[in-house]
């Protein structure tokens, strides 16, 4: 959908993947189980930044005309342009190695690891956004958006976060509408493996 997410690699690596600065980056530990409502790290027009995984949309509204009240953590690609609850976000790219899924039924499920067979940084199309906390408190905050997933990621889900390629990523947090609308595509199959992943301990912090 993404569920989970994990990034082993250090600002220094992503740095030089993202042909970002090596210097002045966020500080961030490398972790193997990043959950919704955890930091990330989002490439954004001004740089480089640590959000948290997840929009709280306080006076957001939908087509209605009513509060959305649930945390959005993925954003359907499809509707992203035409929901009100969207407007006036801006647009990043979540960064990670990969990401996990989960098969099977409550008490069975088989946790599955999702990453490039080549070793490369992905980077997922975002929506990003700061909410004001109690206090006067600024919290950045990013969703990712997601897609129908394609022949490699089917077999564990029926959504995927939309994977952008390199030359691509400042594109989607720059262009017009129309032009990022064009992005939101379900990636080619064949360049993602996918493997059991039982040797994570989810109870990390």
């Amino acid at each position: 959908m993404p569920g989970r997410l994990f990034l082993t690699r250090g600002y220094t690596e992503v740095a030089a993947m993202a042909g970002l600065e090596p210097a002045g980056g966020p500080t961030y530990s490398p972790r193997r189980n990043i959950k919704p409502g955890q930091d990330v790290v989002v490439l954004t027009p001004q740089g480089c930044a640590l959000m948290r995984w997840g929009i709280i949309p306080v006076g957001r509204k939908n087509a209605r005309g009513r509060p959305v009240m649930e945390t959005i953590v993925n954003a359907r690609s499809e509707t992203l342009f035409e929901k009100t609850a969207f407007d006036g976000v801006g647009r990043g790219v979540v960064v990670a190695d990969g990401w996990y899924e989960w098969t099977g039924t409550a008490r069975r499920k088989t946790p599955w690891r999702i990453r490039p067979r080549n070793g490369a940084l992905l980077g997922f199309a975002a929506i990003t956004d700061t909410w004001h906390a109690p206090g006067g408190q600024a919290v950045p905050q990013a969703a990712i958006v997601t897609c129908p997933p394609n022949a490699d990621v089917a077999q564990v889900h029926d959504r995927m976060g939309v994977l952008l390629a390199p030359v691509d990523w400042r594109r989607w947090m720059d262009a017009p509408v129309e032009e990022a609308r064009g992005l939101l595509q379900t990636p080619e199959a064949g360049a993602l493996e996918v493997e059991a992943a039982d040797d994570v301990d989810w109870n990390a912090p």
